[in-house]
């Protein structure tokens, strides 16, 4: 573009680089352009069309709470060896790593 080119113009020519699939370098050297220039012209016409299209954002307040127990539902470990064990939730870690090291041990 070797006259200076109004503000229309350049937006077009914007559009034109987004539709292209070429990179700026090649879009600015095809036409005879200043590769800064086009980037400019590019940046402005991206930050317009992002304030047209997407819609402010709007945070909302949350409330963070632990994760619910689930009563009732009865939890299993299956062994190695092909013992399955079923307790229920709540039960004491330990005891269900004993009895599952112990269960291990008596069918080697």
């Amino acid at each position: 573009m070797p006259k200076r080119a109004e503000k229309p113009e350049w937006a077009r020519v914007a559009e034109e680089f987004e539709a292209s699939g070429q990179t700026q370098r090649e879009f600015a050297e095809s036409r005879s352009l200043r590769l800064s220039t086009l980037q400019s012209w590019v940046y402005r016409r991206r930050r317009q069309v992002r304030t047209e299209v997407e819609p402010p954002v709007r945070l909302l307040p949350v409330e963070v709470s632990g994760a619910p127990v689930v009563e009732g539902v009865p939890l299993e470990v299956l062994t190695v060896g092909g013992a399955r064990v079923r307790f229920a939730s709540g039960t004491d870690v330990d005891y269900v790593a004993r009895l599952v090291a112990a269960l291990g041990r008596a069918t080697c």
